[in-house]
């Protein structure tokens, strides 16, 4: 196939609640949609899932807008690509900014599944035909306020509750939802929250049946995680830490995790994705799938991923309608008893809703 023309549209979509972690409070999201043509005229589409604000990772809405047109689309159009794969090393030359190439990565994907006639998820080797499916529950005002949410999303079905912890808002908390909520699976998720001073605080989480505590220590460390799950009782999963399939060879073999969160964009695509997927599936660490408050396109992508055979573990792609009062596809993605069933369609299985994008396009960007 030959890349010929791609349509970079700028979105800014308001979220249904804030979402709140130790790092701060979102009410927005804005994201880029990357639509590329071949040569033919089909298309494929792709999502870019960096925040405003640098904080879960370096890069932003900006920096990706930067690297997207100024480097990573002048690399594929005009270029004949037979297999996905070969992306990643089309922009072996630029360093890092997995979030940018991860963007027009999926979107080629996407096409290809397409070109080929069949869905994505068969195309990445899924086996699953629906996934188990969790929830991401924010910092919240009250712990009252998060029991009721907790409980509202345990009526809906949902397999796993994903709690946000911080310094002064995490034992008082994690025991008392452990209290209301005797037999749920409950992980707590950090974000970098912790340094090795706090061993003995993060002790006290072995009494609570956790199924992990998600990157508790430093965004860039496999070290001290290490030195912490030598402690532990409760498995570490790591997030932040894992950019590629050799940080997480290296983080295996020093014993740092005993859970992996793949997430698409923090490894730079789909291609990379699999590899992370197929090395914990040789050593026998479980995987699942993390959100990064993705729309429908970018959360499509992740249900094709999650229908791989070593995803585990409940993942944080839930329905649309628990981010958005109208989300960008149609049909919009829904949780029934705690499932999504992976769609049959060729590619991504869902188709972009224009009226939807248009509502929420700020600017468009072609490219020739």
């Amino acid at each position: 196939m030959i890349i010929k023309k791609v349509n970079m549209r700028h979105m800014k979509m308001t979220l249904k609640n804030p979402f709140v972690t130790s790092f701060g409070s979102m009410e927005e999201k804005e994201f880029f949609l990357l639509e590329v043509f071949d040569e033919d005229g089909n298309t494929g589409w792709g999502e870019s899932a960096a925040f405003q604000s640098p904080w879960y990772t370096e890069e932003t809405v900006q920096t990706t807008l930067h690297m997207i047109r100024d480097f990573l689309i002048p690399l594929v159009i005009n270029k004949e690509i037979s297999h996905p794969d070969e992306v990643s090393k089309i922009f072996g030359a630029v360093r890092k900014n997995n979030m940018a190439k991860a963007a027009v990565e999926g979107a080629i994907w996407d096409l290809y599944a397409k070109r080929t006639n069949q869905p994505l998820s068969q195309a990445l080797g899924g086996v699953s035909e629906k996934i188990e499916v969790g929830i991401s529950i924010g910092i919240q005002p009250s712990i009252e306020k998060l029991l009721e949410i907790v409980s509202q999303n345990i009526e809906k079905g949902y397999k796993r509750i994903k709690v946000k912890i911080k310094r002064g808002y995490d034992i008082e908390v994690i025991q008392k939802l452990r209290k209301s909520f005797p037999n749920v699976p409950l992980m707590a998720d950090a974000n970098s929250s912790y340094t090795l001073e706090d061993i003995e605080l993060l002790k006290q989480m072995d009494d609570y049946h956790l199924m992990m505590i998600e990157q508790p220590l430093a965004c860039d460390d496999i070290v001290d995680h290490a030195k912490l799950q030598n402690e532990l009782k409760t498995a570490i999963c790591l997030d932040e830490s894992i950019l590629s399939v050799e940080d997480a060879r290296k983080a295996i073999e020093l014993g740092s995790t005993k859970i992996i969160n793949i997430k698409i964009a923090r490894v730079g695509g789909l291609t990379e994705a699999k590899k992370i997927h197929d090395l914990c599936m040789e050593q026998g660490i479980p995987v699942w799938c993390g959100g990064m408050l993705e729309a429908g396109i970018g959360r499509a992508h992740n249900i094709a991923l999650t229908s791989l055979p070593n995803f585990k573990l409940p993942g944080d792609t839930a329905g649309s309608s628990h981010y958005w009062e109208k989300d960008i596809i149609s049909p919009e993605i829904v949780v029934e008893n705690g499932y999504i069933a992976v769609p049959k369609g060729n590619g991504i299985g869902f188709e972009p809703d224009m009226q939807v994008i248009e509502r929420y396009l700020l600017d468009t960007i072609v490219f020739e």
